[in-house]
């Protein structure tokens, strides 16, 4: 890799720390359209955790969209690492949550009860297993990347991205655990292959291989998104009418229209940067500019799903 590469790399990354604060201006365009509902400081922490396991299922599905496409093993080892501080993290304000006591005033006993007694510990610990696996083996590849797999890395991050859903407010309703498990990957998959690419693709020539398949399948993803997220919101407000006089719904709404603008935007992109990257004629910086701004929007999206998923 020449010195222009790591150059590029590096305001990759650096573009791409935008993704905290538009997750966090999601959080809190939410908390504002739930009031007057209380506001649930877990979903700050909840963006992060759900943008950084977005991420590592990304960088890890890579392979898949292009087999010379090899993610970066650092980078993978320290947003797991990030990944699983935060679900921990989680696991602690759902805890004080179920105790019914501020954060700060969490017994250590109290919060053991909950990680033994409580379904919601207990998928906790799975999640954090899950995370930490994570962690481990990608450290352990970043030293031995030769012999590394990112498909062990594939399976456990997509089971921790799964298993929080499967038991929330969904979990009650026919299929709902399904459909809301669908509606999890479908969009981590979406986020976090864009995100991935932007951190990853350095050239001219690159993008020109990989955004149309990510195009190819970002297609099928936001079609999926699209319609579990409509069938899920409309068994959970049970109507038309609490879209607007619930917290609950202001917010679902919100997030619908997030929605409609990156299917409007995606359309634009199929049409005025797909085409021109994949015949040579866009430079790496005006794509990865492009990219950045979908990840952005997308981010603002999770940032309103996170407060969606602790919102009563």
């Amino acid at each position: 890799m020449n010195k222009g590469q790591r150059t590029t790399g590096g305001s990759n990354a650096q573009a791409l720390l935008l993704v905290v604060p538009a997750g966090l201006l999601g959080v809190a365009l939410a908390l504002i359209l739930a009031v007057p509902a209380p506001a649930e400081t877990e979903a700050v922490v909840r963006v992060i955790a759900d943008c950084a396991g977005a991420t590592v299922l990304g960088l890890a599905a890579l392979p898949r969209l292009h087999d010379r496409l090899r993610p970066p093993w650092r980078a993978l080892a320290v947003l797991a690492g990030i990944w699983c501080v935060t679900e921990f993290t989680v696991l602690v304000f759902e805890a004080a949550g179920v105790v019914g006591v501020p954060v700060g005033k969490l017994t250590g006993g109290q919060f053991g009860n909950f990680l033994v007694e409580i379904s919601g510990g207990q998928v906790g610990i799975a999640v954090l297993v899950g995370t930490g696996a994570v962690a481990c083996y990608s450290t352990l590849a970043f030293r031995r990347p030769e012999t590394a797999s990112t498909d062990l890395v594939l399976v456990f991050a997509a089971v921790a991205l799964a298993l929080r859903p499967i038991t929330g407010h969904m979990s009650q309703q026919p299929f709902g655990s399904v459909l809301a498990a669908v509606h999890a990957l479908a969009a981590a998959a979406w986020l976090g292959l864009l995100v991935a690419l932007a951190l990853v693709v350095r050239t001219r020539g690159e993008w020109a291989v990989a955004l149309p398949r990510y195009s190819a399948v970002a297609l099928p993803l936001v079609g999926v998104v699209a319609v579990t997220g409509i069938v899920n919101g409309l068994v959970r407000v049970g109507g038309i009418t609490p879209f607007v006089t619930t917290g609950y719904g202001r917010i679902l709404l919100a997030k619908t229209l997030v929605l409609v603008g990156l299917l409007a935007l995606g359309w634009w992109w199929r049409r005025s940067w797909v085409p021109i990257a994949t015949n040579h004629r866009m430079l790496a910086e005006s794509s990865l500019r492009r990219a950045v701004i979908e990840v952005v929007v997308m981010s603002v999206a999770f940032g309103l799903a996170a407060t969606l998923a602790v919102t009563a």
